[in-house]
Order: C-alpha cells, then structure tokens, then sequence
C-alpha cells in the first residue's frame, strides 16, 4: 500500500460496483512550516489533496465540487479517460465547474499500477501554483501484503511569498503571488524542512519512492547513502533489464518517477531538491525547503 506522508488518502464509497469520492475545491490557510502560513486552494483541507487509491480495472465516480471564487476543472494526468472526462475545457468538451457547482468524473481506470496525479486544468499559473494538485495512485494487487515493503509517494511544490524579504522568516499569514513569481519556499507534501514527515524503513526492506511534480520547477532528488534503481516512468514500468542505477533523480514538470532501493545502510539520510536555494526557507539559514530524510527504524 502506498503512503502519502502527511496527507491522508480519500475515502470512498462502494455501490453497485462504482467506487464514489468527493473532491473539494477550497480556499484554505496552509502552513508551510513552523509559524508561515499561506492562503492557499486545496482539495478537502490540504494541499496536495488527499491521495486517491484505485486499482487496474476499478469503475470510479469523482464528484468535485467546487467551493473556490472562480470557475475550475480536475485534469486526471497520465490517466487514459473519455475526452469529455480530461477535465481541459473549453478544447475539450470537458466542461468548467462553476462556483458553487459540481462535475460527476466517471471513468474506469484502464491504467497499469503507476504513479499519477491530478490538478486544475483552469487559470493553472494561479490554481496550480495555489495548491490544486494531489496524487493518484493505481495499485498493484500484487504488493498489498508483500512483507519487507516500503511504498512512498513525495509531491513537490514550490510557492512564491514576496511580501517576506530574502532570509527573513517573520511568523504570519501572508498571500502567494503569481504575476512573475520568484518562488522562495519549496515543500514536499506540502511542508517545508523541519516540517518534512521522514520515510521510515527498516533494515533490508525494498523501498519505492514515488515523486511528483505539476508545477514551473524542475527538481533533482538526491538521496544520500543508498544507490537506486528507476523502475517507473509517468505511470508505465521500466522493463528489469533497461533500469539504470542512480542516486539523483530529475523530476521535471508533469512528471512522475518511481524508484526502488534496498535498505542496507543504516543511519538517517538526507533525500532532497539539489538545487541549492531550494533546500532553504526563503534563503534562510540552516537547511529547509524540499529536504527529508530516509529513517532507519530499530
């Protein structure tokens, strides 16, 4: 089973056959680390939105309704659905969700197990970079008792605060901005370091992180201490003998990876962006931003 550290998954219901989620669109206040919140969008409380599981075959219906001031979409990314359920309107016949309103996503998902994610495919340089992306997961029936296990998913975002000055980290309530934005804090899962949540593992699990990214930034993942094989690729495995070993992946925007390690080197290690301004807190000294730290649990 996948774990999205510090966000929880989406419930759902289960009648004739169809599993029903709810999606809300919503203005929320987000804290990025101790004391810095923002005025974000988010689904159901959070951003990213809750992670939503399915399996190969599985018929779902998504209700997003939409509790923001301006009209929206949810774009399924990497997922194969009807045109009129991709959530592009006005290309597609996909239609905008109205404040106030809702949309009924309904599709069966033909999709291998994989990584995917979803966002607004409305006004993106504002709702994208305001919080409207989650994850979801289609899983393996395979992996869901396989012991020795570790399964995470990372989303990554970067968000643009200019009423703080370059290394200042005043405590407060601030809006994002999105004409030009110099992004100054950058987050997994929605939190800054300290605030990370670690991925736990034990000594000899077999470990997959899975990363995500929607927005403007591309994000190089360096995890220390361990080499990694990458065994998937925007939702599709890699084939056994075309993976190749590393220790830094580059998780562009819109993409999603997959990679595996075996934990054999005890300790804890840093797993973080190697771009250096975005392992600070808006500059700030010691170490923040889109950093965490891989646990070795006795």
């Amino acid at each position: 089973m996948v774990i999205t550290p510090g966000i929880k998954d989406l419930p759902y219901t289960y009648d004739d056959g169809i599993k029903y989620f709810t999606l809300i669109a919503e203005e929320i206040v987000w804290e990025l680390v101790d004391g810095i919140f923002v005025r974000a969008w988010g689904y159901n409380g959070s951003t990213p939105g809750p992670t939503i599981r399915v399996f190969p075959g599985d018929k779902v219906c998504i209700r997003v309704i939409n509790h923001l001031p301006e009209r929206t979409s949810v774009h399924w990314h990497g997922l194969e659905v009807p045109n009129i359920m991709d959530g592009v309107p006005p290309i597609e016949p996909s239609p905008y969700i109205e404040p106030g309103e809702y949309f009924d996503y309904t599709f069966t998902i033909s999709n291998p197990p994989g990584t995917y994610m979803y966002h607004s495919h409305v006004n993106v340089s504002v709702q994208d970079n305001a919080g409207l992306l989650g994850g979801l997961i289609v899983e393996d029936p395979r992996m869901q008792n396989r012991k020795k296990y570790k399964d995470y998913l990372c989303l990554l975002q970067e968000w643009a605060i200019s009423a703080l000055p370059w290394g200042n980290l005043t405590k407060g309530t601030y809006d994002l901005t999105f004409v030009k934005p110099e992004f100054n804090f950058f987050t997994i899962n929605g939190k800054c370091y300290p605030d990370t949540k670690p991925l736990p593992v034990e000594y000899g699990d077999t470990v997959r992180v899975r990363f995500g990214n929607i927005q403007m930034n591309h994000h190089p993942m360096h995890l220390h201490g361990h080499q990694f094989r990458v065994v998937g690729a925007d939702g599709f495995p890699i084939a056994r003998d075309t993976q190749i070993y590393k220790n830094t992946i580059l998780v562009a925007s819109g993409e999603t990876w997959d990679i595996s390690f075996l934990a054999n080197n005890e300790g804890i290690w840093p797993f973080h962006c190697h771009m250096p301004h975005h392992v600070t807190n808006n500059g700030a000294p010691p170490v923040g931003g889109m950093f965490t730290t891989v646990n070795y649990q006795s």
